[in-house]
């Protein structure tokens, strides 16, 4: 596969595995509503964001979009939007791949762009992804009117690429249907069952049984089917839709028949289109409106209306699904995923993280009525809430070893995804026992967790300490401060001991 180059490439392709695991620290003054809620919004570089995420939602996300700068050569007040194009390169290839580990395997991953870089993207894109988990390139209208001011063209749209992390995996949810579909449905017979449209009953298909005469309720006689067609069903066919009230004859009953098929039959969904009109997915004008009801002013040069989003979450999600956005921008994508009941983690550098992205999921907590609230039935009273973290010291030193004074619960998690490549819930149980993978049992002893904090303790494994521990009958692996058992004596148990900090390296 063709390779896209560019200044300092090799040194860029190392940016995620170097990147430093960092700790979450929560700021308990800006969480908001539910203390329990499962929803993150982090202030920080996003790139070490994303890692120091991937030890509690690796393989986890469901559904990602990221609205990143589009090298656009125009500065904005929020953020730097010109940025060379060996520089943007160099920031977006790292954060694929980070994005790419945290994607479920039936995920799917939504990046919204203009030509400045689309197309620089989807290769690199590729690369990452894999050319085979491409899914579409969907075209959004995004301007109401075009724009007589243009030099050359006026551009109205922009690109959004879908790539899946497995494209067998993954599957679209249907789009609902539109209110102008379901209008051309009516009753004119007032049938029982509901609104319904007419369908010709005629083919260019050839069918044996698809040349007869009909006669009409009104007695008029028709030969046959339309010159060069068949019906498309025999006259035994056609003669128990007709007593089963399914065939329309017309207002007079002197038409030829047509097949009434009734709403109620319909699929309630249609296959997910490349092209987005504003009439459904919103325009600019739209999220420039909503950001001034929120803010009271226009103070983000590019922001996405809450129907665009709507539609993506739509497709690639369902309640209950986690979504992440790591380009948060104005907040539309957690506003909008909390809305539509999803779980949802958002990332923004700046600091309007507090004074824009805080402000508007708070109000979104409260009730607030704006964008799609009442499409989607947000009530008044609100709900939810989030939690608000920013990135704190690195876990490990510059040696690769992890700081002592980390806690239990991140220790833990840090430990259990360097050994497994898998993530720890936020809220698992605070036990020794972190679990079992592949047949082996891994056990902590850390920070007292066994109750007894002295020097030849808890933290120590020792005789009575393992005779404490819950039991596993495959292979153990034992992290501990220090070991008194013999080599002969952790052999004959089938225990791998692994002294904390040393032996517990970055992944």
């Amino acid at each position: 596969m063709p390779l896209l180059n560019w200044y300092e490439r090799e040194k860029d392709l190392t940016k995620a595995a170097l990147a430093p695991f960092r700790l979450l620290q929560p700021v308990k003054s800006l969480h908001h509503g539910d203390p329990d809620a499962p929803n993150m919004l982090i202030q920080g570089d996003n790139l070490e964001a994303l890692k120091a995420l991937l030890p509690y939602y690796a393989g986890q996300v469901k559904c990602i979009f990221i609205d990143p700068p589009y090298n656009t050569k125009s500065a904005f007040e929020h953020y730097d939007d010109n940025l060379e194009h060996a520089q943007w390169l160099s920031m977006m290839y790292p954060r694929l791949e980070l994005l790419r580990q945290l994607l479920a395997e039936d995920g799917s991953i939504w990046t919204t762009l203009d030509d400045n870089e689309a197309h620089y993207f989807k290769v690199i894109a590729d690369e990452v992804f894999g050319r085979q988990n491409f899914i579409a390139n969907v075209i959004w209208r995004k301007n109401y009117s075009p724009k007589s001011s243009a030099r050359h063209f006026s551009v109205d749209h922009d690109h959004m690429f879908v790539y899946a992390k497995d494209a067998e995996k993954w599957s679209p949810n249907p789009v609902p249907r539109t209110e102008a579909q379901d209008r051309a449905y009516k009753n004119p017979d007032n049938d029982p069952r509901g609104p319904w449209k007419s369908s010709d009953l005629s083919a260019r298909n050839s069918y044996s049984l698809g040349i007869y005469p009909v006669t009409t309720p009104s007695g008029r006689e028709i030969s046959g089917p339309p010159k060069g067609r068949y019906w498309s069903i025999s006259k035994d066919k056609l003669l128990a839709l007709d007593g089963d009230n399914r065939i329309w004859w017309g207002k007079d009953g002197a038409s030829a028949p047509s097949l009434k098929r009734f709403l109620s039959d319909v699929k309630q969904g249609r296959v997910p289109q490349t092209y987005w009109p504003y009439e459904e997915a919103g325009h600019t004008q739209d999220a420039k409106k909503e950001i001034v009801a929120l803010f009271g002013e226009d103070v983000f040069g590019t922001p996405k209306p809450e129907k665009l989003m709507r539609r993506v979450l739509e497709i690639g999600s369902k309640p209950g699904d986690l979504v992440l956005d790591s380009f948060l921008g104005s907040g539309t994508t957690a506003a909008v995923a909390h809305k539509m009941g999803r779980k949802w983690i958002g990332v923004e550098m700046g600091e309007h993280a507090r004074t824009h992205c805080h402000l508007r999921l708070a109000k979104v907590v409260d009730g607030e009525q704006g964008g799609i609230s009442e499409a989607v039935g947000w009530p008044e009273s609100g709900g939810g809430g989030f939690q608000f973290f920013t990135l704190g010291p690195p876990v490990f030193d510059e040696n690769g070893h992890i700081r002592p004074d980390i806690k239990f619960e991140q220790l833990a998690a840090h430990l259990w995804f360097a050994e497994t490549g898998e993530p720890r819930s936020t809220r698992a149980s605070k036990d020794v026992f972190l679990g079992v993978h592949r047949g082996v049992g891994f056990y902590l002893l850390y920070n007292g967790i066994l109750g007894d904090k002295s020097a030849a303790g808890g933290n120590v494994l020792t005789r009575r300490v393992l005779r404490s521990l819950p039991e596993h009958e495959g292979p153990k692996v034992i992290y501990g401060e220090a070991c008194a058992l013999t080599e002969a004596q952790r052999t004959e148990r089938n225990i791998t001991f692994r002294q904390t900090p040393y032996d517990i390296k970055a992944r």
